[in-house]
């Protein structure tokens, strides 16, 4: 009997026993889990920060493709000019009733097809398919100039030179200082300065033979120096 009422005892002391073992047991785990996983997390693999500059380096930036595509209009327009400027300077060396207008234009013939050729292979390394005949409006005017003579072939062909060479010296200093092409640049700037000696001398000999020149009075800046 007296063992047999011991047996309450023994199970509230061993209840008692777990209740309070029970906080550091879960706690004992705790710590053990949370040591594995410090241990593990070297081993699993690691994320790499995406670079945030990789996808926008190897995209265009869209004002250069803006540019290239301005210099590529640029080179066929140039192209389409200097081919103008030869055959209306042979038109010029054969009909001018002038000695200094037969002069002029065969200058045009010989700068022009120098420029050109300095030109035609920049334009072909970027893709630019040059002209191989006169535009309807240079067209008109070599048909025009080609039905006349003596003076009145004078006067026309230099109120043309002047109009286009002065329209030509701005375009080029548009694109000498707003292209990122170096090779382009250089070839745009030299360009300039053989324009530039052109419309001083056709604005002279307008103002000589009675022909208008620009109302600043036919004398452009000097060609600017790269």
């Amino acid at each position: 009997m007296k063992l047999n009422s011991a047996y309450p005892l023994i199970s509230q002391t061993l209840v008692l026993s777990a209740a309070l073992c029970a906080p550091t047991i879960l706690s004992a785990q705790s710590d053990l889990m949370a040591q594995g996983a410090s241990q593990t997390q070297p081993n699993q693999p690691q994320q790499v920060p995406a670079s945030s500059t990789s996808l926008q380096d190897s995209a265009p930036n869209a004002g250069d493709v803006g540019q290239t595509m301005k210099d590529k209009i640029f080179l066929r327009k140039a192209a389409q000019g200097g081919m103008a400027e030869v055959k209306l300077g042979q038109l010029a060396a054969q009909k001018a009733s002038g000695d200094d207008v037969k002069a002029f234009g065969q200058k045009m013939v010989d700068d022009h097809t120098k420029l050109n050729n300095e030109m035609a292979p920049i334009a072909d390394s970027m893709g630019v398919r040059l002209p191989k005949d006169l535009n309807k409006e240079d067209q008109a005017e070599y048909d025009k100039l080609n039905a006349l003579s003596g003076n009145n072939f004078d006067m026309e062909y230099l109120a043309f030179m002047v109009k286009d060479h002065h329209k030509d010296l701005r375009e080029f200093r548009q694109e000498a200082a707003s292209t990122t092409d170096p090779t382009l640049q250089l070839a745009v700037a030299n360009a300039t300065k053989v324009i530039h000696e052109h419309t001083m001398m056709v604005d002279r000999l307008a103002r000589e033979k009675g022909v208008s020149v620009p109302q600043h009075g036919g004398v452009p800046t000097p060609a600017p120096t790269l």
